[in-house]
């Protein structure tokens, strides 16, 4: 064996899928059980040379346990649950997979929309209470033709790009916000940039987040950016809940400002009491997230297929950084 690779969860049934890809030149370790890096024996971590994450939290406390680590794989997009300034410090590179998933986030992201925007939650809440609306259109200004509305996009990497098409598909004016995108990308696809998160918002009629959750992104969405949408705007995010204040959200949603949200995130998952006062008024069925609002356990990846793909590339990743020709996925140290 050339190197060892540790699996901190056992999320399939079996290993066969890593034993055809990593090939009878890594060991494969799977875990019994686990539900933190904690739980991993002190022999698995001081053996692994390779460390697959999914959900776990990795702090500079537990990389203390892997003396011979180089290489750590989100086996996912977003890697904020693990401390990449002390991995760094100990030449640990950080990979991700940031090619899974990407049409199924996109598809709810749009599906949230239209739920919304087509008064689909409106109307099926009416229609299912006791007694029944008058069996008639509810007028209310979260309802709106696709082809009268902006769609705003925060971060146009690889989601919001295939966001972005499928909403200029529907109708929609397309603009995003990312000052990290090349000069140009808005021409690529055939939409509109904006030069300011200000501008972005000001013209935005729904708004779609598709940002990483980094010091930068955290707290970007608060109550003076919410206050920039015209009056009527629907929120969605299926990005990381910290991005957006979720009070302010709330209060915004109550006064009528924002006339609808589609939330696939929170900013602690899973929701741990007291939860915020939006998730409350959720759960209560209060009138006035009625229709207004969704809420979805940050299942926009989920599909089969996503989930083969999150085993499959996840390893092929790893065995890339760990016997070559060359590493590939992997987030720059300064990406912080």
């Amino acid at each position: 064996m050339t190197a060892t690779v540790l699996y901190s969860e056992n999320v399939y049934p079996d290993d066969a899928e890593e034993r055809r890809i990593y090939g009878p030149d890594v060991r494969v370790i799977f875990p019994r059980s686990s539900t933190c890096i904690a739980d991993l024996s002190d022999a698995d971590c001081a053996a692994a040379e390779g460390l697959m994450i999914l959900r776990f939290k990795v702090t500079a406390a537990d990389l203390a346990r892997f003396p011979r680590l180089k290489a750590i794989c989100r086996m996912g997009v977003g890697y904020d649950n693990l401390d990449r300034r002390a991995a760094a410090e100990r030449g640990i590179m950080i990979l991700n997979v940031p090619d899974y998933g990407t049409t199924e986030v996109a598809d709810h992201a749009i599906a949230l929309t239209l739920a919304l925007r087509r008064g689909l939650l409106l109307h099926h809440e009416a229609q299912r209470a006791d007694p029944p609306a008058p069996w008639k259109v509810i007028l209310d200004p979260l309802i709106r033709r696709n082809g009268v509305q902006t769609f705003g996009i925060i971060g146009q990497g690889r989601i919001g790009t295939a966001a972005a098409l499928r909403a200029k598909a529907l109708g929609f004016r397309v603009v995003f916000y990312d000052p990290y995108r090349p000069n140009g990308a808005e021409l690529a696809i055939g939409v509109e940039r904006a030069p300011t998160l200000a501008a972005l918002l000001a013209q935005t009629d729904t708004l779609s987040i598709h940002a990483p959750l980094t010091p930068e992104t955290r707290g970007m969405i608060g109550a003076a950016e919410l206050a920039m949408l015209p009056k009527g705007a629907v929120v969605v995010s299926t990005a990381r809940g910290p991005i957006i204040d979720v009070d302010a959200l709330a209060a915004a949603l109550k006064s009528g400002h924002i006339a609808g949200a589609g939330l696939d995130v929170l900013p602690v998952e899973p929701p741990v009491e007291p939860v915020p006062e939006l998730l409350r008024a959720y759960r209560a069925k209060e009138d006035w997230v009625m229709g207004r609002l969704i809420i979805t356990p940050h299942s926009a990846f989920h599909t089969p297929e996503a989930w083969h793909d999150i085993r499959v590339k996840s390893a092929e990743t790893m065995r890339a950084a760990l016997l070559g020709p060359r590493p590939q996925n992997v987030i720059p140290p300064d990406a912080f």
